[in-house]
């Protein structure tokens, strides 16, 4: 039989109070996984329940009231990454905007949809304090889709 570290008696004890309430550490966001039944436009989507979702850190051009430039192809472009897809929420630090849409980025196949977004030049990084957690990603995508003249950025 071999002979057991001094330390091994504490592993029950380290085990036990992990699985207390509140010893674990906090994940730093809540995430969900949900289906896309609509999209609306380009930084808002509608959920399987019917909840509306917008993109956190992000600002499309409109198509409601009127149409913007770009607007359309904004749009588009969403419809073509998320729509009747199932995707990953990730929440940063509010819930819901004075609108009552839930406030999110989007995840899809690994790629922050509000980014990608930005990348096409089809959307602008705009940051919505406190929501900042990937803000200056977002802003350096938007500088390369500004180099590189994409979507909106073009000359």
């Amino acid at each position: 039989m071999t002979k057991k570290p001094k330390w091994f008696w504490l592993l029950p004890l380290v085990f036990l109070l992990l699985s207390l309430p509140g010893c674990a550490a906090p994940s730093p966001t809540t995430t969900d996984t949900v289906r896309v039944i609509e999209v609306i436009d380009g930084d808002t989507i509608t959920i399987a329940g019917g909840e509306r979702v917008r993109y956190i850190g992000v600002d499309t051009p409109e198509i409601h009231p009127q149409v913007e430039a770009f607007g359309i192809e904004a749009w588009q472009a969403n419809r073509e990454l998320v729509e009747g897809k199932t995707i990953r929420l990730e929440r940063d630090v509010s819930e819901t905007d004075k609108y009552g849409r839930l406030l999110r980025y989007v995840w899809m196949d690994g790629t922050i949809v509000n980014a990608e977004l930005v990348r096409r030049g089809l959307a602008q990084a705009k940051a919505y304090p406190p929501d900042t957690r990937y803000q200056i990603y977002l802003e350096q995508v938007e500088a390369e889709a500004r180099r590189e003249g994409r979507g909106m950025w073009a000359k």
